[in-house]
């Protein structure tokens, strides 16, 4: 999943992308607030996480903005230990939830695949689809209750097409939902992930609705 990252501390916000990638995210890390409030019209971001103290504009105006714009996309804020204000302030204006710093990677791991999830109307970590577990934590996928082995991106198709579950999803908005401007994608890797993924998870896992894109559906 797709993850917008507004830090300007570079000590933190390297450990945080850092740490996410290791998780199965695609992180986009902006150090300034100008290109953070604007990155958020640009790409299908998951989910955002977002310090208050930022050179050119700083957080909470950042998030007013979005709230005011109809942005909808779930917002984690960061915000100094003791500065209470700051916090309630934040979740008045539209933040989803906040962590006061110093943090815990494994914190906001946890936090963000909430927000992810409850986005998309789940409130357990665990997605069932026909004979599939998947465990939005973990990242584990369980066939007939067996651990499968799927490479990244594959993974994170998968949760893309449950969270999603109904709804066809082009393959260009695939692309746009799993990749960074950085990434260097091949003009096929949907395809190849999804025959991958039907290898593993069975033929008729994944619906390819012709011309349009593919859907996992009751």
């Amino acid at each position: 999943m797709r993850v917008l990252l507004v830090e300007d501390d570079n000590l933190i916000g390297d450990g945080i992308k850092t740490g996410l990638e290791k998780n199965g995210f695609t992180v986009d890390w902006f150090d300034n607030g100008a290109d953070g409030e604007e990155a958020l019209y640009t790409a299908p971001y998951a989910a955002v996480i977002l310090d208050l103290g930022l050179p050119e504009v700083d957080g909470l105006t950042i998030l007013k903005h979005w709230r005011s714009n109809k942005m909808k996309v779930p917002v984690l804020i960061l915000t100094a230990l003791n500065d209470v204000d700051s916090k309630i302030l934040g979740l008045n204006i539209g933040a989803d939830d906040y962590l006061g710093k110093p943090f815990s990677l494994k914190e906001i791991i946890a936090r963000i695949n909430a927000l992810i999830r409850r986005n998309s109307g789940y409130v357990s970590s665990e997605i069932k689809y026909r004979n599939i577990v998947f465990n939005c934590d973990t990242k584990q996928v369980f066939l007939d209750n067996k651990p499968i082995v799927l490479a990244p991106k594959e993974v994170a198709l998968v949760e893309l097409l449950l969270l999603n579950k109904n709804r066809v999803l082009s393959k260009n908005v695939i692309e746009e939902k799993l990749y960074s401007w950085d990434d260097e994608v091949s003009s096929n890797a949907v395809e190849v992930h999804i025959h991958h993924i039907r290898k593993k998870l069975g033929k008729d896992i994944v619906r390819t609705v012709n011309k349009i894109g593919y859907v996992m559906e009751d």
